[in-house]
């Protein structure tokens, strides 16, 4: 009798460590649906946009540290991001500035064609991404015409010995 008492009292010091941890982590989730709630709408978007530029050329070595070094004389800047491939993790040449004000574009884009690390940077204005905006990737010119077998069974690089 005395051992089932003791399963028993087992079983409730674990249910009561599995609630324990049931309320952290409903509190966890419910500060995850907080920061969700915060997340940059579209005209947020917009306005960061407006206060970014769009650099291309820039050499695969190069890191955030040194552009936000050689674009410092722009403005402020709040963020400095380079794209990188999404398998290899390799840059792509590309990268974004984004500046505390809207002024320090204008004073960026004078930096087109500007020497950095023996390149030519391209300096343009950042667009912003409509959703819903995707271009396709259709075949291009003209359309698609069905296959027309020539013959009998005798298509492209058939060899016949006889």
């Amino acid at each position: 009798m005395a051992q089932v008492e003791e399963e028993v009292q087992a079983m409730k010091e674990r249910l009561a460590l599995m609630q324990e941890e049931a309320a952290k982590l409903k509190t966890m989730q419910e500060e995850m649906n907080k920061e969700e709630t915060l997340t940059p709408d579209v005209e947020s978007r917009e306005e960061a946009d407006s206060r970014s530029v769009y650099v291309s050329n820039v050499d695969y070595s190069s890191t955030p540290e040194e552009l936000q070094v050689h674009f410092q004389s722009c403005g402020t800047i709040n963020r400095v991001t380079i794209v990188c491939d999404k398998f290899t993790g390799h840059p792509k040449g590309i990268a974004y500035i984004e500046f505390a004000d809207k002024s320090s574009v204008d004073n960026a884009v004078v930096l087109n064609e500007s020497l950095f690390k023996g390149r030519l940077l391209q300096v343009a204005l950042k667009r912003t991404n409509l959703p819903g905006m995707k271009r396709g990737r259709g075949r291009g010119r003209g359309r698609a015409r069905p296959f027309r077998a020539r013959g009998r069974g005798r298509g492209r690089g058939h060899f016949a010995p006889y």
